[in-house]
C-alpha cells in the first residue's frame, strides 16, 4: 500500500511539472523578451525571492521582485525602513542585477482597502487586458498595494502601454496607478 501511494505521488508530481513546463513554453512564445533574457530575468527574480524567504528581517509575503532585462523592481509593504534597506541590499547583491527600482508603502493598520478590494481590482484590470486582443496580457504583471496599482512588464508598443495604464486608471476603487511598463 505504501509503495502504491509513493508511486501515485511521484506520478502526480510529474504531471504537475509537465503542466508547469507548458506554461513556461507559452510564456516564452508570447514574451517580448527573447528566451535568454526571459530565462535570466526569471532566475534573478527567483534568487531574490529565495533570499527574501530566508531573511528574518523581511516578511516574504509582503515583498515581490520582478526583473526585466536585469532591471529589478521591488514592490510591497513594509513595517520599518530596515526591511526596505535589506530588500534593496539583497537585490543589488544578486548576480545579473543592473539596476533596482522600488515601490514600497508603509503598512496601514486601519486601511479601508483590504485584500478583497485588491483582488477585485486586480481581476477587473486583468479581465480588461485579456479581452483586448491588441495586448499580450501575459506580458503585464499587476501588483496591488492598498488599492494602488503597480503595472510591470515589457509590452510591444506605446499603444499597448497606454491602453494598459488607462484600463488600470479607469477601474473603480483604484487610488493610484504606478506604471513600470517598458516598450520593447
Amino acid at each position: 500500500m505504501k509503495r502504491h501511494l509513493t508511486i501515485l505521488m511521484l506520478l502526480l508530481a510529474l504531471v504537475g511539472l509537465q503542466a508547469l513546463s507548458g506554461c513556461a513554453v507559452y510564456d516564452v512564445a508570447v514574451e517580448e523578451r527573447n528566451a535568454g533574457d526571459w530565462a535570466n530575468d526569471k532566475q534573478i527574480s527567483f534568487l531574490i525571492e529565495k533570499q527574501f524567504l530566508e531573511d528574518d528581517a523581511i516578511k516574504y509575503l509582503d515583498f515581490d521582485a520582478y526583473s526585466y532585462y536585469g532591471h529589478v523592481y521591488l514592490v510591497g509593504e513594509y513595517e520599518n525602513r530596515g526591511q526596505v534597506e535589506r530588500a534593496v541590499a539583497i537585490a543589488k547583491a544578486t548576480e545579473g542585477v543592473r539596476q533596482v527600482t522600488t515601490y514600497f508603502l508603509p503598512k496601514r493598520e486601519e486601511d479601508l482597502c483590504g485584500t478583497t478590494d485588491n483582488l477585485e481590482i486586480s481581476a477587473t484590470i486583468r479581465q480588461k487586458l485579456i479581452t483586448d486582443k491588441t495586448i499580450w496580457s501575459t506580458n503585464i504583471d499587476i501588483e496591488m498595494i492598498q488599492c494602488n496599482v503597480v503595472l510591470l512588464g515589457v509590452v510591444g508598443d506605446k499603444t499597448q502601454k497606454a491602453k494598459a495604464e488607462a484600463y488600470a486608471r479607469e477601474t473603480p476603487g483604484v487610488r493610484n496607478v504606478k506604471s513600470y511598463l517598458t516598450v520593447n
